[in-house]
């Protein structure tokens, strides 16, 4: 990938924002669990505030970035790729949802380790850290899931 200026490292991030929220609206649609489907509209229209917040991005924003460490709890670091298919129970859907964000994490903060320049830098590790906190909502939604039905 090469990120040439600040509006290609953008671009892609939009792209990558649309990718989720087609994602989270097809778990909504498929998810029969109903408290699932509300979650997870909650996470495309959260997606869209992204896409949204990125399409109004300037480099004057970065100054005011702070890079806070984001919590982990690793649920899903330990959890096998699968794929998703209709039917899902929902503690799977929500660790695949979980190892989503993982992988966006992962890809922004490599990214921001090869950034030739400190804007680069700087975007890359803004969108890494918004991908750790979608990250750790769906693990700790995955938690408490989890403890109600006594696992």
């Amino acid at each position: 990938m090469d990120f040439e200026n600040f509006e290609k490292i953008l671009e892609f991030a939009i792209e990558k924002e649309q990718e989720a929220v087609r994602f989270y609206e097809e778990l909504s649609s498929q998810e029969a669990y109903a408290a699932g489907k509300e979650r997870f509209l909650e996470f495309a229209a959260e997606e869209r505030k992204h896409e949204e917040m990125l399409r109004n991005f300037t480099k004057e924003n970065l100054e005011n970035f702070e890079s806070a460490p984001v919590p982990d709890l690793k649920r899903s670091d330990y959890a096998v790729d699968f794929n998703y298919s209709p039917g899902l129970p929902y503690s799977d859907v929500l660790i695949l949802a979980a190892k989503r964000e993982e992988k966006a994490l992962a890809l922004y903060s490599a990214l921001a380790e090869k950034a030739e320049m400190e804007e680069q830098r700087k975007i890359f590790e803004f969108l890494a850290r918004e991908e750790a906190k979608h990250k750790l909502a769906l693990e700790t939604i995955l938690d408490d899931h989890m403890a109600k039905i006594g696992d």
